[in-house]
């Protein structure tokens, strides 16, 4: 049963890996695409790209939550808790594609693992572990609030790009900045990578320590290289209705507030990658950056009814997939015993 357990963990951690990048490739060309600084082919081919190396070079970020931030029971019941978590956050994630709503990954992975460490307890057995200050500080908190820093960030940011731009006649000033948006949407493409690509890493590095094959020390090179063929097949596969929903369903967006949106939420992803260690949703930061960017606009630019409705779906994320996960879990723990 371990072993079939494990193999659930690696078959559904690719399955997250690859519908991550489905999804989330819209928050790296749904800008571009909409200012028709990049064709969607040639879009989609250059995340691809970036997802790859993005998710290959970095493994820092995985080995911080699989050794410090949480520690899972050892065997099958470790096991059960994760194939529970994923499942859930599979599910949600192929309900909002389908319903056209850019949400978080990284918050339904984290409601799932939650709602299956909680089940794990209910039945007699052991949760998630670490969960103390360290937790709050360096996953909850940035998760929380890196949406409200994206859209304050990027909508502070316009003022000193249009008043840079006011003298250049606006033709200049949108071909200069769809250029400006090809750099752009790599540096997100790969920034992506670096912090999506790295959830599924850390599930299979909890899912080698609860098996006991691997003492957590190292990400190996398999682990490394699934989870960045997962996400780049995944983004190459595209994710067309999130992506109307980001470029034209949310803001009226121009070439120059559409780059200021990508190069902000791109910094920020980095950052939280590679100085602070943070885990940080891509479609939380980049969503929030395209709001952001657009809010000086007026009020009638905002389609209010579609922000309203993505809000609630993100307020409903961690609720629904630990929800699901506990219901998954007490379903599981009886095969755990076995």
């Amino acid at each position: 049963m371990t072993v079939l357990f494990f193999a659930l963990v690696v078959a559904f951690a690719g399955v997250f890996a690859f519908l991550n990048g489905f999804r989330d490739a819209s928050t790296s060309v749904a800008l571009p695409v909409r200012t028709r600084a990049l064709t969607p082919t040639v879009a989609v081919l250059f995340a691809g790209l970036f997802n790859f190396i993005g998710a290959a070079l970095s493994a820092t970020l995985a080995l911080e939550v699989s050794r410090t931030w949480v520690r899972l029971p050892d065997g099958q019941n470790g096991l059960t808790i994760l194939v529970a978590g994923l499942l859930s956050a599979v599910m949600w994630a192929l309900y909002t594609w389908w319903r056209g709503i850019p949400s978080s990954s990284t918050h339904a992975l984290v409601g799932g693992l939650a709602g299956a460490g909680v089940a794990s307890v209910a039945v007699g057995g052991h949760g998630v572990e670490g969960v103390d200050n360290s937790l709050l500080v360096q996953v909850v908190l940035p998760l929380l609030l890196s949406p409200a820093i994206a859209f304050a960030g990027a909508y502070l940011l316009v003022w000193p790009a249009t008043w840079a731009a006011r003298y250049t006649p606006p033709n200049v000033v949108n071909s200069r900045s769809r250029r400006a948006q090809t750099i752009a949407a790599g540096a997100v493409a790969f920034a992506h990578g670096l912090q999506d690509g790295q959830r599924s890493g850390a599930v299979l590095i909890l899912a080698l320590l609860a098996a006991g094959l691997s003492d957590g020390g190292s990400m190996p090179i398999w682990v490394a290289l699934l989870t960045a063929a997962m996400l780049t097949a995944g983004t190459l596969a595209g994710g067309w209705r999130i992506s109307y929903t980001v470029g034209y369903r949310l803001i009226r967006m121009d070439p120059l507030r559409g780059f200021v949106a990508q190069l902000y939420s791109s910094a920020m992803l980095l950052v939280g990658a590679i100085g602070l260690h943070w885990p940080i949703s891509t479609t939380h930061t980049v969503t929030t950056a395209v709001l952001g960017a657009g809010a000086n606009q007026g009020f009638p630019a905002t389609n209010w009814r579609v922000v309203l409705r993505v809000l609630a779906f993100w307020v409903l994320t961690p609720v629904l997939t630990a929800a699901a996960a506990f219901v998954l879990q007490l379903a599981l723990s009886p095969l755990a015993r076995l």
